[in-house]
């Protein structure tokens, strides 16, 4: 997606992606990332220098993640595959050989499809990377976990209160083994980003006062039909649009901006939310059952607001940026930098998400885990509490989604393949979505 000409000076445009990072993953991690590493030098704690790497989802985030993984360690060989589609498996393969030719050791006996794919894939590895559909991501680190792997797991880390309680247990459990669990929200690991909180939590602003946290942009994913898909294949094929899949955009791609916002806020998450957001213009039928458009509104303890959008609709204004207001100035985290009584940006390069797994193979060979699962368990709940508002239209408190166990069904572990889905199209093709004001999920 190119930037819009109407973004915010300070944002950073939504094309700035995983994706586009993929391109020079090898080439620009920053060099105090590089100097603290040890990789390669230092023998597997099992014994080998080799770590067998698997992937649990075939989609482009992960294939990202594959090779990041491989570039971050040049004793990581790729070994085991698993998706709901073959054809994505064996597609992923390739561009992943291409890209790390030394490194890929995929047969086709560890390559792997279907619902429970994911089991096969936690055989064959020590270090796990879970970028699938966002429903599975605590069942299938906690199965990670429960198996003895160090495991990757990309962002939102569940997507109900019931899954995120699922998530927290993996991760505690994960600590008791000594295994690393690291988490796909990548903003911690940028070093400019990192700069600009300290500064905040320094005082460089004073005292905040409000945040603001945008990310607006067209719609992402969109796929059409695949002539022989059932409905169920249909579904998986674009999940970024169901929301017993992916939890809806709030969860999905505004928990970065939650997750920045929370850090700044030094960890503490907010007392209550309210929401509103709907379907306005998104409503063919290759859009789902999600919303196009959300605004939260957070309130914390000592009287700070958080204003929280996102949309994915066409021909709109475009911005994606983390400000930070106080009393003394404000700061764009994603712009890195600050102005008012102090003024300063930072100058430099880095790239997170080589960064992240670079740290978490680090971690591995030095025998000192990595856990994240404090933030990313607190972050991802702070996003379900306001999709959560937004979908009842209700004020739901802090209390309230730690308290539910609510879970869009089906539970992830009932997902089998050829089941019939929990949503089917109307007569005009459209999906069934959410209405504020008459749904009631907690």
């Amino acid at each position: 997606m190119k930037p819009s000409s109407q973004s915010h000076p300070d944002s950073t445009p939504p094309a700035t992606s995983r994706r586009t990072f993929l391109k020079t993953s090898a080439a620009t991690v920053s060099a105090a990332a590089l100097a603290s590493l040890d990789i390669g030098r230092v023998a597997h704690a099992a014994g080998s220098d080799t770590l067998r790497v698997g992937m649990i989802g075939c989609g482009g985030r992960n294939s990202g993640a594959a090779v990041e993984a491989l570039s971050a360690d040049y004793g990581a060989r790729l070994v085991a595959m698993g998706d709901i589609f073959m054809d994505r498996v064996q597609a992923k393969r390739a561009a992943i050989r291409k890209a790390r030719p030394d490194q890929v050791r995929v047969d086709d006996d560890h390559c792997f499809a279907g619902f429970d794919a994911y089991k096969r894939v936690i055989e064959s590895s020590d270090v796990v990377l879970i970028a699938n559909a966002a429903k599975f991501h605590p069942l299938h680190t906690m199965a990670a976990v429960q198996a003895g792997k160090h495991v990757f797991t990309e962002k939102p880390h569940g997507i109900d209160p019931r899954g995120l309680k699922l998530m927290k247990a993996a991760c505690d459990l994960a600590r008791q083994k000594k295994l690393s669990v690291v988490s796909g929200l990548h903003s911690r690991h940028h070093p400019g980003y990192a700069e600009t909180v300290r500064r905040i939590h320094d005082g460089a602003i004073g005292e905040i006062v409000a945040i603001e946290e945008n990310f607006l942009r067209p719609p992402y994913g969109v796929t059409d039909r695949q002539p022989g898909h059932t409905e169920l294949e249909w579904q998986c094929s674009t999940q970024y649009h169901f929301v017993w899949l992916s939890g809806d955009d709030v969860v999905q791609s505004l928990v970065h901006n939650l997750d920045r916002a929370s850090w700044a806020m030094k960890e503490v998450p907010p007392v209550k939310c309210h929401g509103l957001g709907g379907r306005s213009s998104m409503t063919d039928g290759k859009y789902g059952d999600v919303f196009d458009h959300h605004s939260v509104v957070y309130e914390y303890a000592n009287g700070v607001r958080l204003y929280a959008f996102c949309r994915t609709t066409t021909g709109c204004y475009d911005e994606y940026s983390s400000l930070i207001l106080g009393t003394k100035g404000k700061a764009s985290i994603m712009g890195s930098r600050i102005w008012g009584d102090t003024n300063w940006r930072w100058q430099g390069q880095g790239n997170p998400y080589q960064i992240e797994h670079d740290k978490l193979f680090a971690s591995i060979r030095s025998g000192n885990p990595l856990n994240h699962g404090d933030y990313m368990v607190r972050s991802t709940l702070i996003g379900v509490m306001g999709q959560i508002s937004c979908y009842t239209g209700k004020e739901v408190t802090w209390d309230q989604i730690n308290q539910s166990d609510f879970y869009y069904p089906p539970l992830p572990e009932e997902c089998s393949d050829g089941m019939e889905p929990p949503t089917k199209p109307g007569p005009d093709g459209s999906y069934p979505v959410f209405v504020p004001g008459r749904t009631r999920l907690l």
